[in-house]
């Protein structure tokens, strides 16, 4: 079985060796990765942006605005990236202009629970595509950059689950107890 620390060793003696070694160009993998992986990211802001626009929670609206300066952080890292390679960059939507939370109407207003749980499935995916894109790497690079995209997105992911355990918002599927289970 191989040592971890054995495993990052060689990946860092392998990019200090090759500092001076041409890189060779993205595989179509890595591109797509980084691609949609960029798209998601602004549309995961867009959604952030309308959290902002509709709560009044001030832990809710500190969630939020560190979610949006992580991904913001990560789609300027992206962007840089994608340019430097030579991959077009996406599309995307429009930032949402701000608005009054209490000028939202009931029936069109997100609720604090709403947005929190909206948040982890967008989290959700970002943390599946960075870790597609890490296993589809060859580029050592990529896959560092990718590590970093995805330990950055599980740390936000344990305060916002914090959030949510305290609030009571954390959705639990029903508990599995096998036939034959000896009961308490």
């Amino acid at each position: 079985m191989s040592n971890p620390f054995e495993a990052i060793w060689n990946i860092v003696n392998k990019e200090i060796d090759n500092t001076n070694e041409k890189k060779a160009p993205l595989h179509i993998g890595e591109a797509m990765d980084c691609w949609t992986y960029l798209t998601s990211l602004a549309e995961f802001i867009r959604f952030e942006e309308a959290g902002l626009n509709t709560s009044t929670d001030d832990e809710v609206i500190e969630m939020l605005n560190d979610a949006i300066r992580m991904c913001e952080n990560q789609s300027q890292k992206l962007s840089g990236f994608m340019k430097k390679e030579g991959v077009p960059l996406p599309e995307t939507s429009p930032p949402k202009p701000k608005s009054e939370p209490n000028a939202i109407p009931l029936g069109v207003k997100l609720s604090d629970e709403e947005i929190t749980n909206g948040i982890t499935l967008k989290l959700t995916a970002c943390l599946m595509m960075s870790a597609k894109g890490e296993v589809n790497s060859i580029r050592t690079d990529i896959g560092i950059m990718w590590y970093k995209f995805h330990t950055e997105m599980l740390t936000f992911g344990v305060s916002l689950k914090a959030l949510m355990i305290k609030r009571g918002w954390l959705k639990v599927p029903p508990y599995y107890y096998p036939p034959g289970q000896p009961s308490n």
